[in-house]
């Protein structure tokens, strides 16, 4: 049932590109540290080669992906189809994070639409694509992005969301330091 690719195929590539949701996995080093699954929406998901993906990343209530990513690198994508044909496809990767300061930011940065809340970009090299079946995903209807994220952080304004950062944003559940942190 499943298939293994080296990379994102221009079939592959268009299933991703038809999902309106993703979810994004990490985990620290630690046995007992938290595994992190996120999902995601709003259009900020883009493929930059067959072996290289970027994601706008916009302010949220923890920062554990960017954690794990400055601890160990690893990340997994993951892209279900909620109507026919059946399919996960999942994406396995190095990943790292961009911020705003980063002399690559405004390139990258160009390849989405402007959010507010835009916190950083995640860049995630691929080095295994699997597919498998999906048969036991169910059948759901897409009705359209929630706006309630881009409405907080719009009313908060930008000094807000950065107070937000550093409230929140700067260490992972397990005490990790996220690159935000680094910033002065």
């Amino acid at each position: 049932m499943a298939k293994f690719f080296d990379c994102i195929t221009e079939e592959l590539q268009s299933f991703i590109v038809a999902q309106h949701l993703f979810f994004v996995g990490s985990a620290p080093l630690s046995p007992t540290g938290h595994i992190n699954l996120s999902p995601k929406g709003l259009d900020c998901f883009r493929i930059l080669s067959p072996n290289r993906v970027a994601y706008l990343d916009l302010t949220g209530s923890s920062n554990e992906t960017s954690a794990h990513l400055q601890e160990n690198g690893r990340i997994t994508f993951m892209f279900c189809a909620f109507k026919e044909p059946p399919c996960i496809l999942r994406l396995y990767g190095q990943g790292h994070t961009i911020l705003p300061s980063s002399t690559q930011w405004n390139a990258l940065y160009s390849l989405f639409s402007s959010l507010p809340g835009t916190r950083q970009i995640i860049v995630a090299h691929i080095d295994k694509v699997q597919t498998s079946c999906g048969l036991g995903v169910p059948l759901y209807e897409y009705r359209g992005q929630r706006q309630a994220l881009v409405n907080w952080a719009t009313k908060k304004g930008e000094q807000g969301v950065q107070d937000y950062q550093q409230q929140k944003n700067l260490v992972s559940l397990d005490g990790l330091s996220t690159p935000l942190s680094k910033l002065p």
